[in-house]
């Protein structure tokens, strides 16, 4: 493995420096696989025109701008996960609602240096948000008007174990335009297995019949499916095909890799399992589209749109930069996953954004402080991986995403970027 290049396909390369993918001649294919270090490809790289000044240096983020926040509008809930990076909703502490005027502060803070035109999202999670309906639907429509007075354009999302959803929820998300995403962990017997109801009664039945009105109004809306891939729900296709087949609009995979008690997280012979069962989904999605068929497979439709645009980061997502997470007390934490947690506490609604710990976390996070990521070819695809899950349990799955990119690149190298 090399820093500064990272060959696929029968001769395509990319060069990590801007996430840029050339097509070579066999030649300079040749000698870059025949490269000992990272010193002679740099020098080959120069020799073949295709290298360039650093797209990302090693300085941190300084006071970015906030663009979008989740609110634990009910750190609470009604089923019993046991692998719940929430311990069951209410993150290790007593279960509470988010009062309203702690969700109102919460936008007022969101839009408080918003320019026209700029975009911002309000999200809700929890728990199970909808324990909390009445709030949920005032700030909503609070940001709504906000939004109007400063011409921004407030975008909204839920994600929720479906269980509590009704009709009027259905109507009210397409009116708002949502991107509504289910939590579903296979069908039937391996969802119930890993999200059933406190009393330990399965929840599937109950989620389908409740999402029903949800999938079939979806105009506006955008109703997913999230799927948290554990030792023993890994029938991936299985679950892809039937979600997809009850309307949802994408499905996405992500593996458990760290909870509260340590169950279900994956380790490396589950990883291997979860990558050949995520492949077989690729080359299924390799199939249709090559048929002209739609098959929104999310992770992979989003990393080959992601190629595409050259997208290059030095952190993973915008979690303690332009995305906060605001616990129902009023805590600001670096995301929703932080709520309740001292390792990515960002201050409080009534002092405001704590810079010090802010600036320290955007220095001590940055990818270029991650070790091995400095000298990983996907670091500026990856970003470092997920800060909780690094924090909590380091990094058990690098050889899981460098395995999964390689299979997106060779993919993006047959089919592009899909429309």
């Amino acid at each position: 493995m090399h820093a500064s290049a990272h060959l696929f396909g029968e001769r395509h390369v990319l060069i990590p420096n801007g996430n840029r993918i050339y097509e070579l001649d066999a030649e300079a294919f040749a000698s870059i696989a025949n490269a000992s270090n990272d010193a002679e490809i740099d020098a080959i790289l120069v020799s073949l025109g295709i290298d360039a000044p650093p797209f990302v240096d090693d300085t941190p983020l300084v006071d970015p701008p906030l663009r979008a926040i989740s609110l634990a509008v009910a750190q609470k809930c009604n089923l019993g996960c046991t692998y719940c990076y929430a311990q069951q909703g209410d993150f290790g502490g007593a279960a509470k609602n988010m009062p309203l005027a702690t969700a109102l502060k919460s936008i007022d803070l969101l839009f408080a240096d918003v320019a026209e035109g700029e975009k911002v999202n309000v999200a809700f999670l929890g728990g199970e948000p909808l324990i909390n309906r009445a709030v949920l639907r005032l700030a909503t429509g609070y940001a709504s008007q906000r939004a109007r007075e400063t011409g921004a354009m407030a975008t909204f999302s839920i994600t929720t174990n479906g269980t509590l959803l009704t009709e009027e929820d259905a109507e009210f998300f397409e009116a708002n335009g949502f991107a509504v995403t289910v939590s579903i962990d296979g069908i039937g017997a391996a969802h119930d297995a890993q999200r059933p109801f406190k009393n330990g009664r399965g929840s599937f039945d109950a989620l389908m019949s409740r999402v029903e009105p949800l999938l079939r109004m979806q105009r506006r809306m955008q109703v997913s499916a999230r799927v948290t891939v554990t030792p023993r729900n890994l029938a991936l296709r299985e679950t892809l095909d039937e979600l997809l087949a009850r309307g949802f609009h994408s499905v996405g995979f992500s593996p458990m890799l760290t909870a509260p008690t340590h169950d279900s997280e994956m380790h490396a012979r589950d990883l291997e399992r979860m990558l050949a069962a995520m492949i077989e989904c690729g080359d299924e999605f390799r199939r249709r589209t090559r048929a002209g068929e739609r098959y929104a497979f999310a992770n992979l439709v989003n990393a080959l749109r992601e190629i595409h645009r050259g997208t290059h980061r030095p952190y993973p997502c915008g979690a303690g930069a332009s995305y906060l997470g605001v616990s129902a007390d009023g805590e600001l934490a670096a995301c929703h996953r932080f709520v309740g947690d001292e390792a990515g506490a960002m201050g409080d609604l009534e002092n405001g954004v704590d810079s010090e710990r802010q600036s320290r976390w955007l220095a001590e996070r940055h990818v270029a402080r991650q070790e091995p990521c400095r000298s990983c070819w996907a670091r500026y695809m990856c970003g470092g991986g997920c800060h909780h899950e690094e924090i909590h349990r380091g990094r058990p799955a690098c050889d899981y995403i460098r395995g999964w990119l390689h299979y997106c690149l060779e993919t993006y190298a047959e089919l592009g970027c899909p429309a």
